[in-house]
Formats: C-alpha cells, structure tokens, sequence
C-alpha cells in the first residue's frame, strides 16, 4: 500500500474556468519530511498547454513529495485536460488558475504556506503569480524558459519573478534548448531577493520533465523548502 492518497476535484477560476485538480495527500501515518515550520504544501504548474502540457506530467514529483510527508497539488490549466476554457499563447490568462488553485489549496487544505513550482512554461506562469499569492513562501523553477525565441511568447513574465523579493531557485540542464547558461546567469544576476540556482550537467529540456528525473527534483525541492 503507498503512503499517500490521490483525490480528484474541481476548482473554479475568477472568470469561471473549471480546472481539473488532483490532490497528492500523505497518509496519517506517513512520515513527515521537513516543511520548514509547518503548515505547507506545494502545488505544481505544468508545461506549455499549447504543446500538450498537462499535469500528468508532475506526476511523479508529486506523488514522490506526498509520499515524504507533503501535500501536492497538480492541476490542468485551462484547456488542457479536463480542464474547461481555452489555452493562452503567453499564458497570462493561466495566471488565474494558478491563484484559483493555491487559494482553493489554502481554504481545503489548511495550508499557512505555499511553494509554488514551475516547469517549463509553466514556470513563467507561475512566476507571475507569486507575488499575488500572500501564502507563497517560495518559488522554483524547472527548466524557465528565458531564451530570446521562447522571450516572445513568454518575456512579460520575466520581470515578475526577478523583482519579487520571495525566495527563488532555479533548476535547468546545461543543453537545455530553449536558454543557455549564460542567459539563465545574466537573467538571475540582477534579480532581487535570494535566489539560487542548480544546474544539471547534460541534462536537455524536454529531458527534465521526464520521469527520469522526478526523484533528483525532489530531493532539491525537499532541500529548499527545508531551508525556508
């Protein structure tokens, strides 16, 4: 039997979206990892709609977090999935359903804190929400697309997360396709805050989202949070 239990419910959006959404919950007698004073959970945005991103893709990372003593929350963005609505190209209107999510999180939940985590477009997404969510203790990214192409669709969420003055990691391979070391090192070098970073060497971008790597993210999750 696993130590954690998946639950499947709706959460409405500001503009009437229904979002479908999956609970991760640790079983009561699952050991608890360290959350960094209590009372936290963490909720998973998913890659670009547009591509076929959906939160079947955050499976593993969080079933893996629920299974260390976290509750994790996935759900798909509008259009994706079961979800109602149509995707954006520049995901501001997926900003919404993240704020939805996390406030839903918070009232059912009984979350006091909220790390918010990212991958791939779905990082920028949630960089824009961060500071609109007052539970939002903290922010990482897997694989922040900050690359000149990805720039056109996505460059107005850049200025969100750098100014916000919450804690911030970044997560990206070192062939990542979409931004180059240096980019991600110039972006973050005039960011505010604390923010750190991880790099993983030869790790490409589509790469990062697959099953191969949930556990490493954990674990790197598991160590920011502990360090909140």
């Amino acid at each position: 039997m696993s130590n954690y239990t998946v639950e499947s419910c709706k959460v409405e959006s500001a503009d009437r979206v229904v979002l479908h959404t999956r609970l991760f919950k640790p079983r009561e007698d699952a050991g608890r990892a360290d959350d960094g004073g209590g009372g936290l959970g963490v909720v998973l945005v998913h890659p670009y709609t547009v591509l076929g991103g959906c939160q079947a893709l955050l499976r593993g990372i969080a079933s893996e977090l629920a299974g260390r003593g976290l509750p994790a929350v996935t759900f798909d963005m509008r259009g994706a999935g079961k979800s109602t609505g149509r995707p954006s190209l520049t995901g501001f209107a997926e900003v919404k359903d993240v704020i939805a999510v996390c406030k839903w999180a918070c009232d059912n939940l009984s979350l006091r804190r909220i790390l918010l985590v990212g991958s791939s477009a779905g990082a920028p997404i949630a960089g824009s929400a961060v500071d609109q969510i007052e539970q939002v203790v903290g922010y990482v990214s897997i694989g922040y697309p900050f690359g000149m192409i990805s720039s056109i669709l996505f460059g107005r969420h850049h200025k969100s997360i750098l100014q916000s003055p919450k804690p911030k990691f970044f997560i990206m391979g070192t062939r990542d396709g979409f931004t180059s070391v240096k980019q991600l090192e110039n972006k973050l070098s005039g960011a505010a805050g604390r923010v750190e970073k991880h790099l993983i060497e030869g790790a490409g971008h589509f790469q990062m989202e697959g099953p191969a790597f949930d556990a490493q993210m954990v674990s790197i999750i598991l160590e920011f949070i502990a360090s909140l």
